[in-house]
C-alpha cells in the first residue's frame, strides 16, 4: 500500500526496496505516502528529528529519486541495494497536494478513494492538467482505491460490509479497534450523522454479488478514468473475505482485465 515517508530517511527506504527489488526483480511498486500515519504522539517517536515535517516531503522524494539512480563518480552516499534499480515510484494521497507534486515530477498517482474520496474529482483534474512528462512516464497514470465486498447473494454482501461500516462509526466515537464482526442491525446502532458521515467516506464501494460487482468496478473505472484499481476487502471472517476476492477475481476476468491463466 504504501510507505510514510516523513517517518523514515530515504536512504534506509531505497536499500529496503532496493532489497526487495533484487530478491522479486520487476515485481515490487514503491508507494509513497505524505502523512505521518499514525497519532501525534507516535508520530514525534517515528520522526528523524523534531525539525523534521511533512513539509519535506518534495525533496526527500527527489532524494529517494536519487537513490535509484546509478551512482555517479564522487558520489559520496550509496544504497546499497538499490542504486541503479530504478525501482517505480508512485505517489499516494487523499488530498490535492500529491496530486500536484506527482503532476509536477511526472510520476503515477494512487488516490486513496477508499476512505477519503472528499477531493477525488478535484485531485485526478488537477493531476491530469498539470502533468508534465518525465523520464519516468509520459502521460499520466492513475491507480484508485476501492473498497469490495462481495458474496454469493448481495444479501449477506450487505450483511458482511457492516463490519467496514462499524469501524469507522467506532472512529468517529474515539473508540477505534479491531475490525468486528458484521450485524443485522445496524440501522438501531448508529445515529442519522453517523451514518451519513459513514455513507460519505465509504461512497468509493462496491457491496453485493458478482453481477453487481462486475458492473460496479466497471463503471468506477470508466467514471474516473482508472488505469489501475487496487481493490480492499475488510471482512472479518477469513473465509468470506477470500470468498470475496474470488468473485472480484471473476468478475475481473469477465471484464477483460484479469488472465488467471497467466
Amino acid at each position: 500500500g504504501g510507505i510514510m515517508l516523513p517517518n523514515h530517511s530515504p536512504l534506509v527506504i531505497a536499500e529496503q526496496f532496493g532489497t526487495l527489488a533484487s530478491l522479486y526483480p520487476g515485481r515490487i511498486d514503491l508507494g509513497l505516502g505524505r502523512a505521518p500515519g499514525s497519532d501525534q504522539p507516535t508520530a514525534r517517536a517515528l520522526r528523524r528529528s523534531q525539525g523534521d515535517t511533512a513539509d519535506r516531503f518534495p525533496q526527500d522524494v527527489l532524494e529517494l529519486q536519487g537513490y535509484f539512480r546509478s551512482p555517479v563518480p564522487g558520489q559520496a552516499v550509496q544504497a546499497v541495494p538499490g542504486a541503479g534499480l530504478d525501482v517505480p515510484l508512485w505517489l499516494l494521497g487523499s488530498s490535492l497536494f500529491s496530486a500536484q507534486l506527482a503532476a509536477q515530477l511526472g510520476l503515477p498517482f494512487a488516490f486513496a478513494s477508499h476512505f477519503a474520496p472528499g477531493y477525488l474529482t478535484a485531485a485526478l483534474d488537477l493531476y491530469r492538467t498539470r502533468f508534465q512528462p518525465s523520464a519516468t512516464l509520459e502521460r499520466p497514470y492513475v491507480m484508485l482505491g476501492v473498497n469490495v465486498c462481495a458474496a454469493d447473494t448481495a444479501a449477506e454482501a450487505r450483511r458482511l460490509f457492516t463490519s467496514l461500516q462499524w469501524q469507522f462509526v467506532s472512529l468517529i466515537r474515539g473508540r477505534p479497534g479491531k475490525l468486528a464482526a458484521p450485524v443485522d442491525d445496524i440501522e438501531e446502532r448508529w445515529s442519522e450523522a453517523e451514518r451519513a458521515h459513514v455513507e460519505r467516506s465509504l461512497a468509493c464501494s462496491i457491496v453485493g454479488d458478482e453481477a453487481d460487482v462486475q458492473a460496479g468496478l466497471a463503471a468506477f473505472a470508466e467514471r474516473h478514468g482508472a488505469d489501475e484499481l487496487m481493490v480492499t476487502a475488510q471482512v472479518y471472517d477469513p473465509a468470506a473475505q477470500l470468498r470475496s476476492f474470488e468473485i472480484v477475481a471473476s468478475a475481473g476476468e469477465r471484464l477483460g482485465w484479469i488472465d488467471r491463466a497467466r
